[in-house]
């Protein structure tokens, strides 16, 4: 059996703030060919056909402490071809984030609703 990842899901409580972040800091594109369902939500198209999915649903896991580094957490992780870029949108955006402890050149951050999320230099 061979797998390839199609999509990531995350919940939002807040999709103006989501699309703030994915969309408006990040440079996500939207996916306008989301169907309607019976909750509202975003779809972001990503590099290689795979997409990032966001749901407008109450967060049942609201409230848990998580931990101040992202990589001890479950995270996706990105590749990013501008990591510098990247730090200095989130420095300008007050966006706190944690270089990875594997000596990579990677970075962890949280998104609005506390996912946390890896962005790994490509080259």
């Amino acid at each position: 059996m061979t797998l390839a990842l199609h999509h990531v899901t995350f919940i939002s409580g807040n999709l103006t703030r989501s699309r703030a972040f994915y969309q408006d800091l990040l440079g996500l594109p939207p996916d306008p060919n989301r169907p309607a369902m019976s909750f509202d939500g975003i779809w972001y198209d990503l590099a290689g056909g795979q997409q990032l999915h966001l749901m407008l649903l109450p967060n049942v896991e609201g409230g848990l402490t998580r931990p101040a580094h992202g990589g001890r957490d479950r995270h996706v992780a990105f590749t990013v071809m501008d990591l510098d870029a990247l730090i200095a949108k989130l420095q300008g955006a007050g966006i706190a984030y944690t270089l990875s402890q594997s000596g990579r050149r990677a970075l962890f951050c949280r998104d609005p609703d506390d996912n946390a999320l890896e962005f790994i230099a490509s080259a």
